[in-house]
């Protein structure tokens, strides 16, 4: 099992800005929703595409919190893995590098708004798709 996730050199500063432009609390809330995010586009990664993990460090126990088992456990049953799946660590800094990038784009997409006002439009619009 892994202690630690390092994110990319570029989104080291993009999870900075983001966190200070969503005003949600400390970085590791940003890149929970950044592992979320990804994972609700329900895309399968490639590990080939795998950025540099120069970037910002997380111990597992800060980004992941009370609620490890739920994240690793969304990710299995996205790929197919089992807990202990030597990878899991790779997928999780793949999802979060990814979903940083997401919520970037789409957060800039979106204008001036609140953090607060993106994810309620957010669990809106997945509510209203079910």
């Amino acid at each position: 099992m892994f202690t630690s996730i390092k994110t990319s050199r570029e989104n080291k500063a993009l999870v900075t800005e983001l966190t200070r432009k969503m005003n949600l609390g400390a970085e590791n809330v940003v890149a929970r929703l950044a592992l979320a995010y990804s994972l609700s586009k329900d895309e399968r990664l490639e590990l080939s595409g795998i950025q540099d993990s120069q970037g910002k460090e997380y111990s597992r126990k800060v980004l992941l919190g009370e609620y490890d088992e739920v994240y690793i456990a969304m990710l299995c049953v996205h790929y197919d893995l089992y807990k202990t799946d030597k990878d899991i660590a790779r997928y999780i800094k793949l999802h979060i590098d990814h979903g940083l990038t997401l919520l970037n784009d789409e957060f800039n997409q979106k204008g001036t708004g609140s953090g607060l006002e993106f994810l309620i439009q957010k669990i809106d619009g997945g509510l209203n798709s079910l």
